[in-house]
């Protein structure tokens, strides 16, 4: 028996490029947020709902909330940003 190669007359079915877009998107987004000076988003998750980053989560001050929100709108691909951070966490001077 041989087995063929899917092929998809030449496109990538849309819904797997949209998923794989959504998550590298994603992915982008917590890196940023992991490696950016300011904030501590070991707590904050990133999804994307519809074509706007939702950040959730909790942070230590108002501070780390806005910086939260101006690294995810400079990642590329990044269009719109809805933070539903909250104050929670310790702040990232008090953290040992």
């Amino acid at each position: 028996m041989v087995f063929k190669e899917p092929t998809f007359h030449g496109l990538e079915p849309e819904m797997e490029a949209e998923i794989a877009n959504r998550a590298s998107v994603e992915a982008a987004v917590a890196n940023a947020l992991a490696i950016a000076g300011g904030i501590d988003a070991s707590d904050v998750e990133v999804t994307m709902e519809n074509d706007q980053i939702v950040l959730t989560g909790a942070v230590g001050t108002v501070g780390e909330i806005e910086r939260a929100t101006a690294v995810a709108k400079a990642v590329e691909g990044v269009h719109a940003v809805q933070n539903r951070i909250l104050l929670g966490g310790r702040p990232i001077n008090e953290r040992h």
